[in-house]
């Protein structure tokens, strides 16, 4: 009798939970998100036996192994790497963004690193070919044109030109959660955006990797021997705190929400806040008609040695008190365009590059307004969605 009284009640407990929690966002704490790397399980004895190289940085960590670095971890459990790729930024992240980042050793391991940045995108003949496995392990924000994803492009198809497999280490895409932005135009390709996929793409680095085989958008339509390790109680819905900032001017959550819609100042003569600790947070120029709030960029180690407007006292917008529910916006950046009474001069011709077509500057100069703009990629942004739900993993 005891026994089914307890039983009853342990029934009723668990229905009440799943009633109450029934149609919640759970948080990553909630639901205990697990990376790939987090769950050894799932690919140590893929490995056993392999040559192993591994595209790193300071993202790649183990959170449930004390942050533990995944080369670190690999080598302890016997696997043998033979060397790191790193891409921009370095593999302890703390390159700022366009530095040169030289080929070396890791003092810890003694592994040969290896650039995949600057002259050497794309890891050569002699850098894969004695390799069995590459893993891609590092942590993505989900925008075109933060050039991780490039880095994985190039090392898919240096990969899928030597028989070389690709294991995806699978993490969260802090934006993850919805779709936005222009759609990359043919003509427009270039290392910050190499797929016709919209600003804020809406996959994870895994789901994105299968798109770029499921398309065959590497050169002559290879298609890579592909594995993505996938990630665990995670949705596209899922809140989740990135534990290692993933390069040195996105240095929270906050920068990380606002970074779709501010990076657009990058092909602007405005400064972002490159050269102060809340980079991506505000923007500013060195005139009082931009705004009441100021700001002075610096020389900063470790996060930006040379930013834009460099000891020139700004004025400008602050937006550290945003939502971190906050969505692509040109609202920004149209408001610093028609403050500035510049015109096209406000515009440096990386901008194009950057937004992946000329449409946004030339209806911006026409005097469009973000939502008329906005409403002018629609149809090629529903199409990107259909395209979309055929690689989700994770719903």
């Amino acid at each position: 009798m005891k026994q089914m009284k307890l039983t009853s009640f342990i029934y009723i407990f668990n229905l009440a939970f799943l009633v109450f929690f029934s149609g919640q966002e759970l948080n990553a704490q909630d639901l205990k998100v697990l990376p790939a790397a987090d769950q050894p399980e799932l690919y140590l004895s893929k490995l056993t036996g392999k040559a192993v190289g591994v595209v790193g940085n300071q993202t790649s960590i183990l959170t449930q192994h004390g942050n533990q670095h995944l080369v670190d971890f690999l080598v302890e459990n016997g696997i043998t790497v033979k060397k790191v790729f790193v891409p921009e930024h370095g593999f302890r992240g703390v390159a700022d963004a366009g530095e040169k980042v030289d080929n070396s050793i890791d003092t810890k391991t003694g592994l040969p690193i290896i650039s995949l940045y600057g002259n050497n995108k794309k890891p050569t003949s002699d850098q894969i070919k004695d390799l069995d496995v590459v893993i891609f392990d590092l942590q993505d924000v989900g925008v075109r044109f933060y050039t991780y994803i490039s880095t994985m492009h190039y090392v898919m198809e240096s990969a899928a030109e030597h028989g070389v497999k690709v294991m995806i280490f699978d993490r969260p895409n802090p934006n993850g959660n919805y779709v936005a932005g222009p759609v990359l135009k043919s003509g427009f390709e270039s290392f910050v955006g190499m797929h016709p996929i919209p600003v804020v793409h809406g996959l994870t680095v895994g789901e994105l990797a299968k798109m770029i085989n499921g398309e065959k958008w590497l050169k002559s339509g290879l298609v890579a021997d592909l594995e993505v390790i996938p990630l665990a109680n995670w949705t596209h819905q899922t809140s989740y705190k990135l534990p290692v900032k993933p390069s040195p001017n996105l240095p929270n959550d906050l920068a990380i929400r606002l970074y779709p819609s501010t990076c657009f100042f990058e092909g602007t003569i405005v400064s972002l806040g490159r050269g102060t600790l809340f980079p991506f947070q505000v923007y500013g120029y060195p005139d009082p008609k931009f705004g009441d709030f100021t700001f002075t960029p610096v020389s900063i180690n470790g996060m930006s040695k040379n930013p834009p407007l460099q000891d020139q006292r700004c004025y400008g917008v602050d937006l550290r008190n945003v939502s971190l529910n906050h969505q692509f916006t040109l609202e920004y950046l149209i408001d610093a365009y028609t403050k500035s009474g510049k015109g096209k001069a406000f515009f440096t011709n990386y901008f194009n590059t950057l937004a992946g077509t000329d449409e946004v500057k030339n209806m911006i100069l026409a005097g469009k307004s973000a939502a008329e703009i906005t409403s002018s990629w629609e149809l090629e942004l529903n199409n990107y969605k259909k395209l979309r739900e055929k690689y989700l993993i994770y719903k």
